[in-house]
């Protein structure tokens, strides 16, 4: 089976098994390694993509199903060398610690500040609830989503 799709703003077409994960598409074929696979079944978010700009566990989602679709990982989300505000923010106040579910929950941290610029702590919880730390680095967590949401909004 042929996909095409635009992966971090790059038209891609590859020939593809059809019982390929969207996560293993990201990872192996593309070479793109910032996703993680944690658990394999939906629980724990560290596989979060932006599939048709909708945060989804990549490891629940055939890459097949994404055909015609437009995906950001987190690599997509820097500017060259540069940051993202999201990104900036997590490091800036410490809340990457091991790092594994990271890229995860900036993922769900940019899909929250897509659609929410300017995030309760309820809307915050709500909109990570489907990400896990092992490390519980919750509280530096949301004070990088407080922090980025604020600075993405000052600069707009």
């Amino acid at each position: 089976m042929r996909i095409q799709c635009t992966v971090n703003g790059k038209s891609v077409e590859r020939d593809i098994s059809p019982d390929l994960r969207l996560l293993d598409f990201i990872r192996e074929t593309l070479q793109l390694t910032g996703t993680k696979e944690g658990c394999g079944e939906g629980e724990c978010g560290a596989c979060t993509v932006l599939l048709d700009g909708k945060a989804v566990n990549s490891c629940l989602v055939l890459a097949m199903q994404a055909d015609g679709s437009v995906i950001i990982t987190v690599e997509g989300l820097a500017d060259g060398q540069a940051l993202h505000p999201i990104q900036e923010a997590y490091v800036e106040v410490g809340a990457v610690q091991c790092g594994f579910c990271t890229p995860g929950f900036i993922m769900a941290t940019y899909a929250l500040l897509q659609d929410t610029p300017d995030p309760s702590e309820e809307e915050i919880l709500a909109g990570l609830e489907g990400n896990l730390c092992r490390c519980t680095g919750y509280s530096k967590i949301l004070d990088a989503v407080k922090l980025a949401a604020r600075r993405m909004r000052e600069s707009r």
